[in-house]
């Protein structure tokens, strides 16, 4: 089958027509006037409502919050896909600046349940027709103690348009400009940032050095801006911690994933007590490409038949069937992303780094991005991102506010969808070289989910606490990076002077405060549920199944307790980092054997 350049362009025309078309003026009208008429309705009222007229209330919430955010979503793609199309930067500004005057208009909600009194809102929660909000009504009161009055609160987000909203936008951009000009196998060309990135896969380890430093050197010439925005982003954080009588820049985080602070220092603490796991491999991985000692442009290096590159129509057909085997409806729903063309694909100008999968609303289809260049990681990408997607679509059958699993949990499909492709990979495989090649692919992922996301959550906590002393220059916040990288690479790799920039790229410390340990997270959760499906086969499916499909429902702890996992357990999350030693005594084993 080949694949025509159209199927490789999402399709968002079951959304809007265009970024133009009239529909999108209508619903921002009606979504307009329907918050109006929601807050004259129960503004001032949500404490004296009965159980009855609070969950009718909830349900009015819900459908208002999916038609206010399919413009803005519709917006957030057009905008990802092509940043530099003045037709869909005007849409996004438009919609940022109408969500954010939504959610001023209808803050008052959660504001008003806070106030309810604790016996009758315990009485509220006791009946029946509420239990399908218990989760959400619980979670806006988890806030309580660090919310402001309504005018406060409403000041704070008309402010942010001009703020954090505004400097994450300047990020975007910026990061979504920039090319990048380098020699390659003697030609002189043109790269995108993704482009440079996927070069870390590269057979040669000068094209590897050369492609990272390149990538690396123009955020620097640019650090002015950077540095800027992420001062500005950590000092935002500061001020609000302050108004809002938080203790420490992780709290807030911490407390909308349902996280107690002594479970995340826990899995920060055993993930670097285990960093010696990662030095042990790094050091396996220089004999195998026979090299006295890594550089970090060598961490990714191909290994044997895992230079080979893979045609996208290749990568689908290995991740469908990797899905299908698992589960038959699994390989529908993922074939679907590919028949109604909701993913983008190849890198280009203007188009946002990396890659994501979107949920829109229980009523609306996820969409995918990808910038894909032919690597096994980019085949691993495509599993992870349709994990994601799976994970959406199961969804579906919650309600809007109960759509979105928790941000620990958020994970979850898309990297056991990557140890499902692993699996499949070496199953198929006979060749102790392919199958080396393929471990280490896996290895390195995990060691990228685990290690290196505890790596950017400690950087990121220690670039708002000091920020809260004053101002970080660019060489500052290099030392910073560069300390926490030496941190867990040790003596086993080397890492290029321009690596010191490294911090500048990482787009999820502007968009979202300390996401980053939601992967070493999900990355040891989803070792122990793989290892339950090992054992359990089939019986383990139905389990995972309620899981995905309870999305945002339940708490982190309630929602993977039928699968027999203890979040409270202290020696939880050493168990992953077990099965990690143990993938890494196997690649030892096969090495040996491959020598022998």
């Amino acid at each position: 089958m080949t694949t025509d350049l159209n199927s490789l362009l999402w399709d968002t025309s079951p959304l809007y027509a265009s970024a133009t078309c009239e529909d999108i003026d209508r619903d921002l009208s009606r979504g307009a006037a329907e918050a109006r008429a929601f807050r004259e309705r129960y503004a001032g009222k949500v404490a004296t409502l009965d159980a009855a007229e609070v969950a009718e209330a909830v349900r009015r919430y819900e459908d208002l919050g999916e038609l206010l955010a399919k413009p803005q979503l519709y917006a957030h793609l057009l905008f990802a896909a092509d940043s530099e199309a003045d037709d869909h930067k005007r849409l996004s500004q438009r919609t940022a600046e109408f969500g954010n005057l939504m959610s001023r208009e209808l803050l008052f909600f959660d504001l008003e349940i806070m106030e309810i009194a604790d016996d009758r809102f315990a009485g509220l929660l006791s009946k029946e027709l509420l239990a399908p909000y218990r989760h959400y009504l619980e979670s806006v009161r988890r806030f309580r103690p660090h919310t402001l009055k309504e005018r406060e609160e409403q000041l704070l987000k008309m402010k942010s348009l001009t703020g954090t909203d505004a400097f994450s936008r300047l990020f975007d951009e910026l990061s979504a400009s920039l090319s990048y000009r380098m020699e390659l196998d003697g030609e002189e060309r043109d790269f995108t940032g993704e482009e440079l990135l996927g070069l870390l896969h590269h057979p040669e380890a000068g094209v590897r050095e050369r492609a990272f430093a390149t990538f690396l050197n123009r955020h620097e010439e640019n650090g002015i801006v950077f540095s800027s925005v992420f001062n500005n982003v950590a000092l935002d954080h500061s001020q609000e911690l302050e108004l809002r009588g938080y203790r420490h820049p992780m709290e807030p985080t911490n407390l909308g994933n349902e996280i107690p602070e002594e479970v995340v220092n826990r899995l920060m603490d055993v993930s670097e007590a285990n960093y010696g796991l990662a030095r042990d491999y790094f050091r396996l991985k220089a004999r195998l490409l026979g090299l006295p000692k890594l550089k970090n442009t060598d961490v990714y290096a191909p290994v044997g038949d895992s230079d080979r590159t893979y045609s996208f129509d290749e990568a689908r057909e290995l991740v469908l069937e990797a899905y299908g085997r698992f589960h038959p409806r699994f390989g529908e729903m993922a074939a679907a992303f590919f028949d109604e063309r909701r993913i983008d694909v190849l890198p280009r100008p203007g188009k946002s780094g990396g890659a994501f999968c979107m949920g829109m609303t229980p009523h609306l289809s996820p969409y995918l991005l990808l910038n894909y260049t032919g690597n096994l990681r980019d085949v691993a990408t495509l599993a992870h991102e349709l994990g994601h997607g799976l994970h959406f679509e199961l969804a579906r059958k919650q309600t809007m506010l109960n759509y979105h699993a928790p941000l620990p949990l958020a994970e979850t499909a898309s990297v056991f969808g990557e140890m499902l492709l692993t699996r499949f990979l070496l199953q198929r495989e006979s060749d102790p070289s392919v199958k080396i090649s393929l471990l280490c692919a896996k290895i390195e992922d995990i060691i990228a989910t685990t290690f290196r996301q505890n790596v950017l959550t400690r950087f990121e906590e220690r670039m708002h606490r000091e920020r809260q002393g004053g101002l970080l220059t660019s060489s500052r916040l290099c030392d910073l990076w560069w300390e926490e990288n030496g941190r867990l690479y040790g003596d086993a790799v080397d890492m290029i002077p321009p690596y010191r920039w490294g911090w500048s790229y990482i787009s999820h410390f502007i968009h979202a405060r300390f996401y980053c340990y939601s992967y070493t997270f999900a990355e040891l959760l989803v070792l122990s549920l793989y290892r339950n499906y090992l054992e359990q086969g089939d019986r383990f499916i139905p389990t995972y199944l309620s899981i995905l499909e309870s999305g945002g429902s339940l708490s982190p702890a309630d929602t993977v307790r039928p699968a027999g996992i203890d979040l409270a357990d202290p020696h939880f999350w050493q168990k992953g980092y077990d099965f990690l030693a143990e993938l890494i005594e196997e690649l030892k084993g096969l090495v040996e054997q491959r020598q022998h």
